[in-house]
């Protein structure tokens, strides 16, 4: 167990039972092995017994150790520590967080983190945790280039999430597919869309979306004779009627439908109305936004089974269609 100094984020029982669990996760301590004694662990780390004793405590709940009169405290279960990192929280993303640790026993512990699409944050969380986990699942912070950062983690413990338009063929992912399937999504709609007169997909200049997504907008609309533009100036945006509106930021969604009722227009009959990622919100926003989506709860589910069982996973999930009343 290194360092023996805490921070102040969190208390110190907290950070003592983390480097105990972090400790036992690297093997330092194997199942049946003793942990030293309340006294020498409160001389190492400068803290009182009865913070030790509540850090053994917190580590007993978690099911990792346990005690007996003669053996003092000794390791019963093996913890395993994963990093969960992600770009920026939504909604969906919380969907896959609750996937994912709805199927982890207790003695596997998530640290989730956020990268916010900000470099310098990403490569410092990955270089700072080199070795300290025993899986790592990460969005990567670019689609179309694999993050130099994460070469200094074992491929076998990687995952990576969501995006991923590079060569990964060594490594696990589950992602989804921002081209081809989004194109055939907007297809098994264009029943639907062709009857307006225009297409407007919402992409503003500061959107962390894959660019290639615009091509495939403007091939389906092309294929169907079906004006289109692509909006990067969502806070000057006039909804107009016979037009249907694709966005995928939530602040968006809300925007179209406000300015549409400023406007005396209904959602769903003056003008139509597709968000992308699907939100439990978007079942009740003006009778229902129709949504394109990947199942978030699946990729949750295969990100425990990759945590789980050590086994190689390479899948991109389907873009599905939620048909509401919007469209």
């Amino acid at each position: 167990m290194e360092s023996n100094t805490f921070g102040q984020q969190s208390s110190k029982v907290t950070q003592l039972a983390d480097r105990i669990s972090q400790a036992i996760s690297m093997r330092e301590f194997l199942e049946g092995d003793s942990l030293p004694s309340i006294n020498e662990l409160s001389r190492r780390y400068g803290v009182s017994r009865d913070t030790v004793f509540k850090a053994f405590q917190d580590l007993r709940e978690r099911g990792l150790i346990d005690s007996t009169p003669r053996k003092g405290y000794f390791v019963t279960s093996q913890v395993t520590n994963v990093l969960l990192l992600l770009d920026q929280y939504t909604p969906f993303k919380e969907t896959l967080y609750n996937s994912f640790v709805s199927h982890l026993p207790l003695n596997y512990k998530v640290d989730l983190l956020f990268h916010q699409y900000n470099e310098h944050l990403f490569n410092t969380i990955v270089r700072e945790s080199v070795g300290k986990y025993n899986k790592y699942v990460v969005m990567n912070f670019d689609n179309e280039k694999f993050s130099k950062a994460l070469h200094k983690i074992n491929p076998a413990r990687l995952l990576l999430l969501d995006f991923g338009k590079f060569d990964k063929a060594k490594y696990s992912y589950v992602c989804q597919d921002f081209d081809e399937s989004f194109y055939r999504a907007l297809d098994s709609l264009k029943d639907r869309l062709t009857r307006y007169r225009r297409f407007v997909f919402l992409f503003p200049r500061t959107l962390k979306h894959p660019q290639s997504s615009k091509d495939y907008f403007v091939r389906f609309c092309q294929a169907n004779r079906l004006e289109c533009t692509i909006e990067d100036d969502v806070d000057n945006l006039q909804v107009e009627a016979q037009t249907a509106y694709l966005a995928i930021k939530q602040q968006d969604v809300v925007k179209v439908v406000k300015q549409g009722r400023l406007e005396g227009l209904k959602c769903g009959k003056d003008f139509g109305l597709l968000a992308y990622n699907d939100i439990p919100s978007y079942e009740v926003i003006d009778e229902g936004i129709t949504a394109l989506t990947i199942d978030w709860h699946k990729m949750g589910d295969e990100v425990a089974h990759f945590v789980l069982n050590n086994t190689t996973v390479q899948e991109y999930l389907p873009t599905e269609v939620r048909l509401r009343c919007s469209l």
